[in-house]
């Protein structure tokens, strides 16, 4: 059996090649310990290739081998499904294009298989299906199937598989997700046995067995006398699950003691204290210096010990910024050595925030604007890829550097998908980013995405030109879909272009679904007038000319009238 402090998990497998020479069946698990079974969960997968191709066991082993290894490098930022489709899709094409480059135009003759896997995480059961291979759950003394049979039926009855990795250039992926409970039975088959097998008897082992291996083998054997194909069991049970949904990222730092507050000349894991930088309610920031380089040392606030959120905001900020490789988002290093405090450290950007430069810069151009807007929106799209939200985009955590440079700092709020989906380390009521430019869907407790950072940015880009903010104090009053509704957007005046202003007051549409479609759209509409605009001034004939407009109108209904009196 193996444990961790959340999620444990039994596992037993076996395989047969029945009365074939070849087993064209493939299987395989990865069962990670610590923060990577916390992030990325437990994955089992199977695939069965295709009998009548001679590289049917190469495609199976190479599907099995390829999402179990790929899922596990993929960014832990990313949903289960996000990584396991895009992996999936990608060993697919490899497949197909294999096929192709064999000079073979058949997929039954190809790189062909079957490939269904499940990802256990948290509380739940993520289950990617393609073919025939199957997953089920043992309900009392019934088997219940979790995917369904991709197949096709001929003219002759003959059944065959209708959806198959390799077999096209492109997959459909079936994806659901279940909720899973302790105790809970899970198994994976190929059709060489559950076509043959009695399920019932398969229940019946797979409750009174203490050694899952065995068990598996035991289905295995009991089903070989009626077997045509290879055959292939997988056994997962659920022995343990996490108290709470939400992944912990602070884990490993609860132990670390609470730093003091450091004065200049203090040193701590190699790093010397030169001068306090900043304070706030949450924390404390210091310019620390460790040979050539300079970092920001940061220290959680006293008040933030007894606050189990606060602290898991606190250590968000550093794993987030690890995982992004970006000119224009702060970056986190990792120094040799373990940590004797707790405290995060990131690399110390030399310059102002934006709402210094705001203040410095009364009335910047137009230029400027564009140049601090399209950097930002660099390093949104950093976040955005990697499916993370900023959540607290404002002036304040904008830096500016001597020469222009853009760098996103402060990712306490930020949201993760992929940790999100364990369970909300955010309650819904909490407004972690700064009122004046948070999106007004987080008020109004509706589903938030990347677009509620373009609203953040849209926010900043016309308070550069203006000074002032669109919608003033009015959106954080907001407390239903109602409210949302009923902001309405202040003109930017004349010293903003009609077309510009239509732009920003596109970008900060209460309504996500109205903003545009990419921030490359935000920041090319903020360089020439937006088709949505050009399309708003060609006011349609009517409008323009309705004296014109009648005139035609009546003259054609004169000449209709006229034929159809002639005939």
């Amino acid at each position: 059996m193996l444990h961790s402090p959340s999620l444990s998990v039994s596992l037993g497998q076996a395989t047969s090649a029945g009365p074939k020479n070849t087993n064209d069946d493939f299987f395989g698990a990865l069962l990670p310990e610590g923060a990577d079974r916390q992030l990325k969960g437990c994955v089992v997968a199977l695939a069965d290739g295709v009998s009548t191709s001679d590289v049917g066991r190469v495609a199976s082993e190479t599907c099995v081998k390829s999402f179990l290894t790929d899922y596990m490098a993929a960014p832990d930022s990313w949903t289960v499904k996000t990584t396991g489709t895009k992996v999936i899709s990608a060993v697919n094409a490899w497949l197909h294009a294999q096929t192709r480059h064999a000079g073979e135009y058949d997929a039954s003759y190809g790189y062909t298989c079957t490939l269904t896997a499940i990802v256990l995480k948290g509380r739940a059961c993520h289950i990617f299906h393609v073919g025939d291979s199957r997953v089920w759950r043992v309900a009392g003394a019934s088997l219940e199937p979790l995917t369904t049979d991709h197949h096709a039926v001929l003219d002759d009855a003959q059944t065959v598989l209708s959806r198959a990795m390799g077999a096209n250039r492109a997959v459909e992926v079936d994806y659901h997700c279940e909720p899973v409970r302790v105790g809970d039975v899970l198994l994976m088959t190929t059709d060489g046995l559950h076509e043959i097998w009695s399920p019932s008897d398969a229940v019946r082992i797979v409750q009174s067995a203490t050694d899952l291996d065995q068990a598996a083998q035991q289905i295995i054997d009991a089903a070989l006398p009626l077997a045509s194909d290879n055959l292939t069991l997988q056994i997962i049970r659920i022995e343990d699950l996490p108290l709470q949904g939400a992944v912990d990222l602070k884990h490993e730092t609860l132990t670390l003691p609470w730093p003091k507050d450091f004065v200049p000349g203090d040193v701590i894991d190699g790093l010397t204290i030169l001068r306090e930088i900043h304070v706030t309610h949450r924390s404390r920031i210091y310019l620390a210096k460790c040979g050539d380089h300079r970092f920001a040392l940061k220290v959680p606030s006293s008040e933030a010990r007894e606050d189990d959120t606060a602290l898991q905001r606190f250590v968000t900020e550093e794993w987030v910024a690890r995982r992004i490789n970006n000119p224009h988002v702060v970056s986190a290093p990792k120094l040799a050595g373990d940590r004797s405090a707790l405290y995060t450290l990131s690399t110390y950007v030399e310059g102002r925030t934006l709402r210094q430069w705001m203040v410095d810069t009364p009335n910047p151009t137009l230029q400027q604007v564009r140049d601090i807007v399209g950097q930002i929106v660099k390093g949104l799209r950093a976040f955005h890829r990697r499916e993370m939200l900023h959540q607290d985009l404002r002036p304040e955590n904008i830096m500016i550097d001597a020469d222009g440079h853009v760098t996103l700092i402060d990712f306490g709020s930020a949201y993760v998908s992929g940790v999100q989906e364990t369970g909300p380390l955010n309650q819904a009521a909490d407004i972690l980013g700064t009122a004046q430019y948070t999106a007004p869907e987080y008020f109004s407790g509706e589903p938030v995405s990347w677009k509620s950072d373009m609203f953040s940015l849209a926010v900043i880009a016309y308070e550069m030109m203006t000074g002032k903010l669109p919608f003033g104090a009015e959106v954080a009053k907001v407390r239903s879909p109602k409210d949302r509704r009923a902001l309405t957007y202040r003109k930017a005046g004349d010293a903003v272009p009609a077309w510009l202003d239509h732009c920003l007051q596109t970008a900060t549409h209460p309504d996500p679904a109205k903003r545009p479609d990419a921030l490359s759209e935000f920041e090319t509409d903020l360089k020439r007038p937006s088709i949505r605009y050009q399309r708003k001034g060609r006011a349609p004939l009517m409008e323009r000319h309705p004296v014109q407009f009648w005139q035609a109108v009546s003259a054609v209904l004169a000449i209709t009238v006229a034929f159809l009196l002639i005939r």
